[in-house]
């Protein structure tokens, strides 16, 4: 679901240096009370395996191991598995991560699941491993004492309030509220088995390990609760500047077009059609001016663009920065497109460049993350 499934994420690497919308969310439900089947029908379009498929597996891998998209980590990884409880990766499922590529999926914010889909989807990932263990109480740490163990152990992978880093970034306000302390604390004790993600419980004392507790739970400090746009009604315009000429850049790979590329053609109102392919909920919170929501797990609009407009240029984009916007591409290439290109890196370069968006208020600039094409050497390292 980076993106696009389910972000649920925890701490720290091991090479030495390591925005928000927290409403309230339905009351706490207990899947097995609910009577929630995990055994998928066969052929069953909504069971939780084609769910799964359909909107997580894109990001987080077939087998929920993760990475099949940057940064998006494994949701089977025991010890994450046993120290989230299901509460958790449902919240985690309706709200998302915003100002990632983990949009909110729960239908109150624009997503396409139901509360009842949710559930059944948190049952189906919960199969895949552990029940939630009880975990110990967290002491009260000092943030003062641990920022300097922070900065040594896992800023470099987690980032700050500011910068990100290839890990699952810890300052999200959304991380912060549905993560308690115990929860933050077994994964730095205990890391990510197979993943870079390290056990520091050997390294460090239990009070060190409050202290960084305490300084993680101060990051989402001075974060404010933001509203939505209006939700999309699908009848949105697809062409910016009709009349305008098309856009003259030279894509990379003849694949990838430049931020600032498409950011010169839109200032000069050149013809294109520009897609904003994560979740709608995604959109909602801020899009690059002109866009039009086509999620990439709901590509009806596609069959207009290929009737109506199949000789306009278009670019899609999303936060990955290129998984989900390649699938909507891809589709289009597929359907006779001849003009269908990537935004490289994505709309969150795009807004920290201060290029034009609509964006709900209170909104700004994601934390500034590592820029790569394609691939990024070593990303598979964290299991959160």
């Amino acid at each position: 679901m980076r993106s696009a499934a389910l972000a649920v994420l925890l701490i720290a690497c091991n090479n030495g240096s390591a925005k928000p919308n927290p409403k309230p969310v339905p009351p706490p439900v207990k899947l097995a009370d609910a009577g929630v089947a995990v055994v998928d029908p066969i052929g069953d379009p909504k069971s939780p395996q084609a769910i799964y498929a359909r909107l997580c597996a894109p990001c987080h891998a077939a087998d929920g191991k993760g990475y099949a998209a940057d940064f998006a980590p494994s949701l089977v990884n025991p010890t994450f598995l046993e120290s989230a409880t299901d509460e958790f990766l449902r919240r985690s499922i309706i709200w998302g991560r915003p100002g990632t590529s983990m949009g909110a999926y729960g239908k109150a914010l624009g997503g396409p699941l139901e509360d009842a889909e949710v559930d059944q989807l948190v049952a189906w990932i919960r199969a895949k491993g552990p029940k939630a263990q009880p975990l110990p109480v967290a002491a009260k740490g000092d943030p003062a004492r641990g920022a300097p163990l922070y900065a040594q152990y896992c800023k470099t992978c987690h980032g700050d309030a500011t910068t990100r880093g290839e890990a699952p970034h810890l300052a999200n306000l959304q991380f912060l509220t549905v993560a308690t302390d115990a929860f933050i604390r077994h994964a730095i004790v205990k890391g990510r088995p197979d993943t870079k993600m390290l056990a520091f419980g050997a390294m460090l004392t239990p009070q060190q390990t409050d202290d960084v507790v305490a300084f993680v739970r101060q990051l989402g400090q001075g974060a404010v609760a933001q509203e939505l746009l209006p939700e999309p009604n699908g009848k949105e315009p697809l062409v910016i500047n009709p009349k305008g000429k098309n856009p003259t850049w030279k894509a990379r790979d003849n694949r990838f077009a430049s931020v600032d590329d498409v950011a010169k053609a839109h200032a000069e109102k050149r013809k294109m059609i520009i897609i904003d392919a994560r979740p709608p909920s995604d959109w909602r919170r801020v899009h690059i001016a002109g866009a039009v929501p086509i999620p990439y797990h709901d590509m009806k609009r596609v069959d207009e663009i290929i009737a109506k407009h199949k000789d306009a240029y278009v670019v899609a984009y999303c936060a990955c920065p290129h998984h989900l916007s390649g699938l909507v591409v891809d589709e289009l290439i597929k359907r006779g497109h001849k003009n269908a290109f990537v935004l490289d890196e994505g709309i969150n370069l795009w807004h920290q460049k201060g290029y034009p968006v609509t964006a709900a208020p209170g909104v700004k600039p994601a934390a500034f993350e590592p820029h790569h094409h394609g691939t990024q050497p070593g990303h598979e390292g964290h299991g959160h």
